[in-house]
């Protein structure tokens, strides 16, 4: 069956874009990203940034504006049986260009897919893009160091992420 994920979060104060694949069956049910209780994404983000973790939508929405976060998937559209990223067909991908409007500085890739999706259809973005761990509590491999180092290289004032020149 065909799915559809999610609209991004972002707005005009967004520095960091943090990408996923596609919302797992969990996430869907509930309407928003990382639903799984299990994904270690919103302690991730919590811990990193010293607040409660969030519980409901609002919460989560309102930490990602206060904090300079967007957030979305890869893919837009697709066949996907379950929440495994290995189960996703016929994909279409979102525009990025959407999101870039804001002043986004780096892109976070959570997951192999993510990262894979980015690089095959935006190459160009490569030079501001991190593949991270991804917090899927499927990913044993999972270190939340290493998602607390690249918030801090991706939000410092002098990160060293650029964004490509338009041609």
């Amino acid at each position: 069956m065909t799915q559809a994920g999610f609209a991004p979060v972002v707005d005009g104060e967004s520095r960091v874009l943090i990408l996923g694949s596609f919302p797992s069956v969990m996430s869907r049910k509930e309407g928003f990203y990382y639903g799984n209780p299990q994904n270690r994404f919103w302690r991730m983000l919590s811990a990193f940034f010293g607040r409660p973790l969030p519980r409901s939508v609002a919460e989560k929405e309102a930490l990602l504006h206060a904090e300079g976060i967007a957030l979305w998937d890869m893919v837009a559209v697709c066949e996907v049986e379950g929440s495994a990223d290995a189960s996703i067909r016929d994909e279409r991908v979102v525009d990025l260009q959407e999101v870039l409007r804001a002043p986004i500085r780096a892109i976070l890739c959570n997951g192999s897919k993510a990262y894979e999706l980015l690089k095959a259809h935006f190459p160009s973005l490569l030079g501001m893009t991190e593949k991270l761990p991804s917090t899927s509590p499927a990913n044993p491999r999972y270190e939340e160091r290493l998602w607390h180092e690249a918030l801090r290289r991706a939000l410092a004032d002098d990160a060293f992420f650029t964004m490509p020149k338009k041609s």
